[in-house]
């Protein structure tokens, strides 16, 4: 697995979503850098990571990680934040190994589960039902111009004011050279498939989910603007200790990237709270 790492201090580890790596970050990372030793990661099977998991359900992913941070690195106990499908990963990820995770910021994922059947979580979105389809989002997206098209055609419709939310935005939240970065590593076969692979997942998400144990974990919930009253329920079930839970002002999926000021206070301020590390 690829990862980043920078900065002194009490470990911090970030987890991405799709269509994105661990560079989602660098807006934020030298901010936290100052006060945390901060590790991003690339999930299994994307980004610059090598090889294929043996599935992509997202407990699965969370093991694999767990290898990485536990057994290849070396931590003992870190603050944790994951964006979208990383959510999902960081989720069973606190599930799996409480004890290894001091605080979690959850940002902008809707949990399938047992509030949220993954039948219903695809409804919400074209591109979910898209990517869910075996074999024909491959086919379809099949060469690095296919890839540009996709990305830089999806990327406006979930940022703020775009259409995903009411809006007819269609300027992209992203540079070219932004895009160019994303386009890179997902332009290779494997992890193109890798990413479709991630929705074809939540059915044995749902199961996962419904399954874990509650989780008493420190939790910041982190959203949208406007998405805070349909995620919030997915999460209450089983993440029994959110503490904080606020909606990013004028920030459409991409948190990290439309409103990073705003999400380094709320992360510095939430785990600055947690106590010893």
């Amino acid at each position: 697995m690829h990862y980043v790492t920078g900065g002194k201090g009490p470990a911090l580890v970030l987890l991405h979503g799709w269509p994105q790596t661990w560079y989602e970050w660098r807006k934020i990372m030298p901010a936290l850098a100052k006060h945390h030793t901060v590790y991003a990661l690339d999930l299994p099977g994307l980004g610059d990571s090598k090889g294929s998991p043996e599935s992509f359900d997202k407990k699965t992913l969370a093991r694999y990680v767990h290898g990485l941070l536990r057994d290849q690195i070396g931590l003992g106990r870190f603050d944790l934040v994951a964006h979208d499908l990383g959510g999902g990963v960081g989720f069973q990820y606190v599930s799996q190994f409480p004890g290894q995770v001091n605080s979690y910021v959850h940002m902008d994922y809707p949990l399938p589960g047992r509030k949220l059947p993954a039948a219903q979580y695809r409804t919400f979105s074209w591109h979910m039902a898209f990517n869910s389809q075996q074999a024909i989002p491959e086919k379809l997206v099949d060469n690095p111009s296919d890839v540009r098209e996709y990305l830089t055609a999806f990327y406006p419709q979930v940022a703020y004011g775009g259409t995903s939310f009411g809006g007819k935005r269609t300027r992209s939240p992203f540079t070219e050279a932004e895009i160019n970065e994303y386009v890179r590593t997902y332009s290779r076969p494997d992890v193109l498939h890798a990413g479709f692979e991630l929705y074809r997942s939540l059915d044995k998400d749902e199961r996962d989910n419904t399954a874990a144990a509650g989780i008493n974990t420190r939790t910041l919930l982190l959203t949208a603007t406007g998405s805070l009253a349909s995620t919030r329920p997915t999460l209450t079930p089983t993440l029994r200790n959110i503490t904080r839970a606020v909606e990013i002002p004028t920030s459409g999926h991409w948190l990290a990237e439309e409103n990073p000021e705003a999400i380094v206070r709320e992360i510095l301020s939430f785990i600055s709270k947690t106590g010893t590390k």
